[in-house]
Formats: C-alpha cells, sequence, structure tokens
C-alpha cells in the first residue's frame, strides 16, 4: 500500500477491510460445514449475517468519505484463512477440530478488532466523526463476537481433551 498521508493510509486500510470481510463471507459456510457442534455452526451462521452489515457499513464509510467502495487484496485475511483451510482439510469432526476452528475465527476477529480500531482512530483524527462511530459500532461487534467464540470455546475445550 503507498500512501503520502494519512488520509491516504485510512482510506487504503478500509480497501484492505473491505477485502478481508468479503473474504470471511466466503470462508464462513466452509467453517460451518466443518464443525460438529450445533452452538457453533450457529456462531458462524450469525457471524456471517454480522460481516455482511459490516460489509455495508464499510460502504456506508466509503460514501461519507466521499471515495468508492473498493477492495484492495488483504494478504494478511487470506493467510488466516488459508491456515483455517488446512486445519479443514486435515482433520476428522470433532471436538478437537471445533476447539481447532475456534482458535482460527478468533485469530480473525483479533486481526479484524485491530484493523477497526485503527481505522475508527484515523476517522476522528480526520474529522470524519460519522464514519468513526460506525467502525465503532462494528469494532464493538468483533469484539462481541470474540467473547461469544471464547464462551464456545470453553464449552468445547475440555470436551477435546
Amino acid at each position: 500500500m503507498k500512501f503520502k498521508n494519512l488520509y491516504e493510509l485510512f482510506v487504503g486500510e478500509l480497501k484492505d477491510l473491505y477485502d478481508a470481510e468479503h473474504q470471511i463471507v466466503k470462508a464462513l459456510p466452509k467453517l460451518k460445514k466443518a464443525a460438529s457442534s450445533d452452538e457453533l455452526q450457529g456462531a458462524f451462521d450469525e457471524h456471517l449475517q454480522q460481516t455482511k452489515t459490516h460489509i455495508e457499513r464499510l460502504e456506508e464509510v466509503f460514501e461519507l468519505i466521499e471515495e468508492k467502495a473498493k477492495r484492495e487484496t488483504c494478504d494478511a485475511m487470506k493467510g488466516l484463512i488459508s491456515e483455517g483451510d488446512e486445519i479443514i482439510e486435515e482433520n476428522d469432526p470433532s471436538s478437537a477440530l471445533d476447539a481447532a476452528l475456534i482458535a482460527a475465527a478468533q485469530r480473525v476477529e483479533h486481526y479484524e478488532m485491530a484493523g477497526y480500531g485503527t481505522v475508527r482512530t484515523y476517522a476522528q483524527l480526520l474529522g470524519h466523526q460519522d464514519a468513526a462511530n460506525l467502525l465503532q459500532e462494528t469494532l464493538d461487534e468483533e469484539g462481541e463476537t470474540d467473547k461469544k467464540l471464547t464462551r464456545l470455546a470453553e464449552e468445547v475445550n475440555p470436551e477435546a481433551v
């Protein structure tokens, strides 16, 4: 990503997140299919719907800052999703696989939380408070999803022992 100032960095980071969210939309159905826990499958379904909302919210942010909603390949998300795919391919359905899927999903959540926290702060510094508010909404939801995954892990991980 090439940039000359904070605004260009901000737009570049938004494009990266926009791509990351699209990649997640494609990956979540695979995670759901691989999960053996009904509760985990439900969590992946819920996250899919939430991710679609995040994409819409990013489109709204682009509109607010008068930029075209455009994707810039998020290599980090590609890597995280690739690791999840490998876990699925190499393991049979089990509580242990569910534990690994939760861990993979939490890595994605943490990446997103870092990204949304950063762009929210940039938006504030650049005087785009409406955009910052939308980004904060998504950041809050990502944090809640992470907490839900932690609660699921507390149930699933002992079963995997």
